[in-house]
């Protein structure tokens, strides 16, 4: 399915050394921030107070946001569960109040704006339980990143699957360093957002490198070298990038503007990772497989010939 046929290749490999040298110096400032100002992790990964509430009718979750960030609680989340009547608010840990005297405080709160709400349960999440998350946060990202190295050795060849992998963690980066420069929460729904666009970015990677192989073997382009059958590759890809990005997107920003406070973030995050992983395809990992050496050889087979012995009756 194609919106529309571009006749004419786009010359993208013609720029691919500015817009490298713009995509490191972004990643190089990426990592910066992450280095200088660092993640602001949610109450998963520090720990904090877990606290379960219930009304007798639909609960005003923004009106309870409000309440609790008059308290100075400026790092809450307030989200339904169950019902529309049942409540999940978990407070960041403060080292100068117990996780008694958090929940006594936001009670009083609450009630003063509804008095039919009732504190059903109260638990500390320590930061023992952070730790654990974090390592196996880190642990699944890392698994990711090998099955796709060896998915993409595998499928095409070990150059395609360096420069893919070089691309998709260069989104990754560059999405946590978002996090890190604005001081966006980091939750387990962002990790699970990072997650995706890891394999969001390859399929996109995949697609290309599909094409490139297909016209390596097409003899029609058989006089092509590297850069003009990346080109014409990526060209001819443009209209499918267009319908699966664009649809991708329309539902992403759906949540970004109707979803809340739960999907703010996690909507975000994938805004950001769908964004520079169109940019890191083309310009990143195609770029990166040209310097590498592809060559049509690498893709195809060489026919092996026939010698004169060859079917000869003994």
């Amino acid at each position: 399915m194609e919106l529309f046929r571009i006749k004419r290749d786009i010359p993208f490999m013609r720029h691919a050394l500015i817009f490298n040298a713009i995509s490191v110096l972004t990643f190089v400032a990426a990592v910066f921030f992450l280095f200088y100002k660092g993640l602001h992790l949610s109450i998963e990964f520090t720990g904090g107070t877990v606290m379960e509430v219930t009304y007798s009718k639909p609960a005003d979750l923004e009106g309870m946001r409000r309440s609790i960030e008059g308290l100075g609680y400026t790092d809450t989340q307030v989200q339904s569960f169950g019902t529309a009547q049942d409540v999940m608010i978990r407070l960041p840990a403060r080292k100068d109040v117990s996780s008694t005297q958090q929940s006594e405080k936001v009670m009083g709160a609450l009630k003063a704006q509804d008095d039919s709400v009732r504190l059903q349960r109260v638990e500390f999440v320590g930061p023992q339980v952070g730790d654990e998350l974090t390592h196996d946060g880190l642990m699944a990202l890392g698994m990711v990143v090998i099955g796709i190295v060896i998915y993409l050795a595998f499928r095409f060849e070990w150059k395609f699957a360096v420069a893919a992998i070089i691309a998709n963690l260069h989104d990754v980066v560059i999405i946590l360093g978002f996090f890190a420069y604005f001081q966006w929460e980091f939750s387990l729904t962002v990790l699970a957002a990072v997650l995706a666009i890891l394999g969001y970015s390859v399929n996109e990677s995949v697609v290309i490198f599909d094409r490139v192989r297909e016209t390596f073997r097409d003899r029609r382009y058989g006089k092509m070298d590297t850069a003009d059958v990346l080109n014409h590759a990526i060209t001819s890809t443009i209209s499918r990038t267009i319908i699966t990005h664009g649809s991708t997107q329309m539902m992403v920003l759906s949540m970004l503007l109707v979803g809340g406070a739960t999907l703010h973030y996690f909507a975000i995050a994938l805004t950001i990772g769908i964004l520079f992983g169109i940019y890191s395809s083309v310009f990143v990992a195609a770029a990166i497989a040209m310097w590498l050496g592809v060559k049509r050889e690498d893709l195809i087979k060489p026919v092996k010939e026939k010698s004169e012995t060859d079917g000869a009756v003994v």
